[in-house]
């Protein structure tokens, strides 16, 4: 018969370990917001002030906790992840409200108000490392935690409080509020849009916060591809595909708008809701390469919340490991998509191959290589060339070889991905320039032959009535 010893961990050094679980607070505020929206709240509140010390509350008007619920609330790992949830519960580990806490501050403060009854706790980090024991506290004074008065006028809601919050300078905490904005404004963009005809609304600092929908569905040129059902593990997961629109189709500020955070490179691949939150965007999940070609593809997939387990789902909710059989699904929907998420930019890229009209520039093969070079067979270039001696001939033939070596393939791919709207290439041959090369070819008294030739060249291919003294 073997025999036991009992051994608890040191609740000090525990507490910092389950601290640096990764949270971010934008993250960690999300999860907060999931436990108001499993209460059923329609409203929720949030309170973030640098002076005199970094002070953070988030009030709901859900239905609120009462003292024995509120306690059992405060218990880490208060549900089991195996049991069945209800549909609208956004939980899993009953660890977020503490973790998520935890992660940022030193005391975390509940109050909670059910049937008009208010009850508190407090969880004290300092408290317990000293004491070693996980001893809640039962506060008696919360008359200055921010937003309890709105919530003595409430018949039931919550309120969270950090104090102590360590994790955050004072400097960065307009930062803090900004990307805190943007990130509940995309992973709860369908609650705030509004579900089963309940809006929710949330506001830091009295500014509401408006949904992001990253698919940019209520734009024409969006694609939106057919739903896909599947049937994994017995349960139901719904895929669709989008291809946003090019950014010529956008005005900047709205192709800036859709880029995200992250830019539409790192914003491309798979965006996993579970119950209508997001949890994980912008992956490919390690089964395609993040291309520039694919930046305007992004794919939805929604899944019920009884399966966590096969989409490796963190405590944090916010990074997702699919199990291999879910993956493979995935390879084929990432087949499929990808080559119609090309196609506004290779429709692009084919047309210096289009052998109709005259480019100045061309693609060389080079065995299985290519590069790009001046098409010296276009007839403003072959007339030019026939009117040099063979030295300025041999000069002008050596720039155009350094031109095109040093072609700023680098500097061209990047600022066409960040910002394509101020690109003006264009500009660069203006409607006086054509006029005047229009009035020279004229008065040089040109054969026809060579006339053609140059109507077929991108100057005159859309505007052949300069050439040809037509009306417009």
């Amino acid at each position: 018969m073997f025999k036991t010893e009992l051994v608890d961990p040191n609740v000090g050094n525990f507490i910092e370990s389950i601290r640096d679980i990764g949270y971010s607070f934008e993250v960690a505020v999300a999860d907060l917001i999931d436990n108001s929206i499993t209460a059923g709240a329609s409203k929720i509140q949030i309170y973030l002030a640098p002076q005199p010390q970094i002070r953070f509350a988030m009030l709901d008007n859900g239905q609120g906790m009462a003292e024995s619920k509120l306690k059992e609330a405060m218990r880490l790992a208060a549900t089991n992840p195996k049991d069945l949830r209800e549909k609208n519960d956004l939980g899993r580990f009953g660890l977020g409200l503490k973790t998520a806490s935890f992660s940022q501050c030193r005391k975390l403060t509940v109050v909670s108000k059910h049937n008009n009854i208010l009850s508190s706790r407090q969880w004290d980090l300092d408290y317990i490392a000293n004491a070693n024991k996980w001893l809640l506290k039962i506060p008696d004074d919360i008359s200055d935690l921010p937003l309890l008065n709105e919530l003595q006028a409430m018949e039931n809601g919550t309120l969270v409080c950090w104090d102590t919050v360590d994790r955050t300078e004072k400097s960065e905490i307009t930062t803090i509020i900004d990307k805190t904005r943007k990130h509940l404004a995309l992973v709860f963009h369908r609650f705030l849009e509004g579900v089963n005809r309940k809006v929710l609304r949330i506001a830091i600092n009295n500014n509401p916060i408006a949904p992001f929908d990253p698919f940019n569905l209520n734009h024409p040129a969006t694609q939106q591809l057919p739903i896909e059902r599947v049937k994994i593990f017995d349960d139901d997961v719904t895929i669709q595909p989008f291809i946003l629109p090019h950014h010529s189709k956008l005005s900047q500020q709205e192709y800036e708008h859709y880029a995200t955070e992250d830019g539409y490179i790192r914003s491309q691949g798979f965006y996993l809701y579970r119950e209508n939150r997001i949890l994980v965007y912008g992956t490919w999940w390690g089964l395609h390469k993040t291309l520039d070609a694919h930046k305007l593809v992004r794919i939805k997939i929604d899944i019920p919340n009884n399966m966590d387990t096969h989409w490796g789902i963190d405590i944090k909710k916010s990074i997702a490991k699919p199990a291999d059989l879910i993956k493979n699904n995935l390879r084929r929907v990432i087949s499929r998509v990808t080559d119609i998420g090309a196609k506004p930019f290779t429709g692009r890229g084919r047309k210096i191959e289009d052998k109709s009209v005259v480019q100045f520039w061309s693609v060389l093969p080079i065995n299985d290589d290519f590069r790009f070079a001046v098409n010296q067979e276009h007839p403003l270039y072959a007339d030019l060339e026939a009117d040099l001696s063979e030295p300025i001939r041999q000069k002008l033939q050596l720039y155009l070889k350094g031109l095109q070596a040093y072609l700023p393939i680098d500097a061209i791919q990047f600022k066409l991905q960040n910002s394509p709207h101020q690109l003006k290439q264009e500009t660069a041959l203006t409607v006086a320039d054509v006029e005047e090369l229009t009035e020279r070819l004229k008065n040089a008294g040109l054969p026809q032959a060579y006339i053609d030739e140059l109507l077929k060249t991108e100057i005159y291919i859309n505007q052949k009535h300069l050439l040809r003294n037509e009306e417009k």
